[in-house]
């Protein structure tokens, strides 16, 4: 499987950093990419821009409705996430976590993109390989955790690695070809990570074309072996 396969992706989030970078790098490779992000954007000959709200399921089922008349997707990547906010930030302590952070770090980083499979899973191909693909982050390994800290942003991530880990035993029975994955991008220099980027290595700080780079080269590897998987951009496993 090769990004030059796919005829047609959706990145949802597509104004973020990464998702920008991945829509971009889409489009140079000759698929045609729904680019959807609430803010919407311009469209060229092989971008389609259009509008979504991960934290309104009516807005999805909009943008869906959209999509649903053209071609089946060859790719779908949720691009989205939260870390930080205005009152928001990760926790150092339990001291420093309530019900409104977690409900809005769940809402973002679990929920969002469980919605997201809901609607556009049905459009993935059938008929040849598909991948869905959700943004995640190695913090949010159970296994892998050894700092502490970051309770909400850490299990949001969490819940979200299970979601991707149930849709790619369900999706099995109906796209047989299709592989569900999570990916770690690493650490990238968007507006996400900004905050906490200090003491971070300089080859270990991507761009976000890098990340892209490194997050479709994964993807091109993909079969329905891998499904279910969390995958940093290197091509490696994470432990749940």
């Amino acid at each position: 499987m090769s990004a030059m396969r796919f005829k047609r992706a959706v990145v949802v989030g597509a104004s973020g950093g990464i998702g920008a970078a991945l829509a971009s790098a889409l489009v140079d490779q000759g698929v045609v990419v729904h680019a959807l992000s609430r803010r919407g954007g311009a469209a060229t000959t092989k971008l389609v821009a259009g509008t979504i709200d991960i934290e309104d399921e009516t807005s999805i089922a909009a943008a869906v409705l959209v999509l649903s008349a053209e071609e089946p997707i060859d790719l779908l990547v949720v691009a989205t996430g939260l870390l930080h906010a205005d009152g928001i930030a990760p926790e150092k302590s339990y001291r420093h976590y309530s019900s409104a952070s977690f409900e809005r770090y769940f809402a973002v980083n679990a929920t969002g993109p469980a919605l997201v499979a809901k609607h556009f899973l049905p459009l993935l191909r059938k008929d040849r390989p598909s991948v869905f693909a959700a943004l995640s982050a190695r913090v949010g390994s159970i296994s892998d955790n050894r700092l502490g800290g970051w309770y909400g942003y850490r299990a949001s991530k969490a819940a979200l690695n299970m979601i991707v880990k149930t849709l790619a035993v369900e999706i099995a029975r109906t796209h047989p070809q299709a592989a569900c994955v999570a990916l770690h991008p690493g650490t990238v220099a968007t507006d996400l990570s900004q905050p906490f980027q200090r003491g971070v290595p300089a080859e270990k700080l991507f761009s976000p074309e890098t990340a892209a780079k490194h997050l479709l080269d994964v993807i091109s590897t993909l079969n329905v072996s891998n499904s279910g998987s969390i995958l940093a951009w290197d091509g490696t496993e994470i432990t749940p």
